[in-house]
């Protein structure tokens, strides 16, 4: 049976210390996926907006409309 090995202070203080610049990056990297979500939603909105749009304005310029 192999014995448990005791961690000294420092050893356990290391630990701590790369577990939480771990938990640290991840939670970053999760922010910054969420950020990019986001902006990537408001360009898809963005451009079916005008894609619905500059046509309708075009249409009713060319059959005119803009009088």
């Amino acid at each position: 049976m192999a014995k448990k090995q005791k961690m000294s202070a420092k050893q356990r203080e290391a630990r701590l210390e790369a577990a939480r610049a771990r938990e640290e990056a991840a939670r970053l990297k999760k922010e910054r996926t969420e950020r990019l979500k986001r902006i990537g939603i408001v360009i898809v909105c963005i451009i079916l907006v005008l894609a619905l749009g500059v046509p309708t304005v075009a249409l009713s310029f060319l059959s005119g409309g803009a009088a």
